[in-house]
């Protein structure tokens, strides 16, 4: 037997803001007048160029804004549109918190600077362009240095499924199980670029969390988001033992929120609010 179906609540006659029911209630607004943001597509190289410029900039000053510096270390690269063997990165030795797109570098993958006014950490930048060449289809890539990932790679450990956002990241991330030195050296960052292999993610042990994306909003939301379901891993550990979401579960949610489309339109609150 069912339950008998509640009444409608009625809204009392005075009450500001009550939608009364009657002739004058407005309808349903129809679905293709709603908007709805989404990547938008340049033909134009050089239309593609800027705006790839003003997201790497914006996302190098929210990073600053969210503590993901430590010095001189933190990049974020875009690959050229034009140019897929030229990257723009943020300039050595600038704070990131007031970069513009001006500001930024155009270097190939041997680390020479073509366009720009400052140098680029050439040992840092060397494991990006090692990405880069391996996976032709990532447009950007991320290596910050942010406290939770940092830890969690100090232990050595991959991002549990144990939440919903954290299922983004099942089976499409890997563990890089060997302290790297960060020297720029050639074999090493082929190295990282292998354990990436074709997933969203790497965590780095004893370093911290890398991440790349097929455009800069995506690689940049990857890395918040890999960093906060570090630091909700880490909460939970501290307090019991975390309960994981089961296999199937895992898998259905990754294929819902695990894209970079997804990862996209969850970056836009963060975009805009960093102006």
């Amino acid at each position: 037997m069912q339950p008998d179906r509640p009444e409608a609540v009625r809204p009392e006659a005075g009450v500001p803001g009550a939608v009364r029911p009657g002739p004058g209630r407005p309808g349903p607004v129809p679905l293709e007048r709603l908007h709805f943001e989404l990547p938008p597509v340049h033909e134009d190289p050089a239309l593609e160029r800027a705006h790839r410029k003003e997201r790497l900039a914006g996302a190098l000053r929210l990073f600053a804004r969210l503590g993901y510096e430590e010095g001189v270390a933190g990049h974020v690269t875009a690959r050229d549109p034009e140019y897929d063997d030229c990257y723009w990165v943020n300039p050595f030795g600038r704070a990131s918190a007031a970069l513009a797109p001006a500001d930024l570098l155009l270097v190939d993958g041997d680390g020479r600077v073509l366009q720009g006014e400052r140098r680029v950490n050439e040992l840092a930048f060397a494991v990006h362009a090692a990405v880069h060449r391996a996976r032709p289809e990532v447009v950007a890539v991320v290596r910050a240095y942010a406290p939770y990932g940092r830890a969690l790679a100090a232990l050595g450990e991959l991002l549990a499924p144990i939440s919903q956002e954290a299922c983004a990241f099942y089976e499409d991330h890997a563990l890089l199980d060997a302290y790297t030195r960060g020297a720029g050296d050639p074999a090493e960052c082929r190295l990282i670029a292998r354990a990436l292999g074709p997933y969203k993610a790497l965590v780095l042990r004893n370093h911290g969390l890398l991440t790349v994306g097929g455009s800069v909003d995506a690689a940049a939301w990857w890395f918040i988001a890999a960093e906060r379901a570090a630091q909700v891993q880490l909460i939970a550990r501290a307090a019991g033992k975390p309960v994981p979401v089961d296999h199937r579960s895992a898998l259905a949610a990754r294929e819902r929120f695990g894209t970079d489309l997804a990862a996209w339109v969850s970056y836009q609150p963060l975009r805009q609010s960093a102006g």
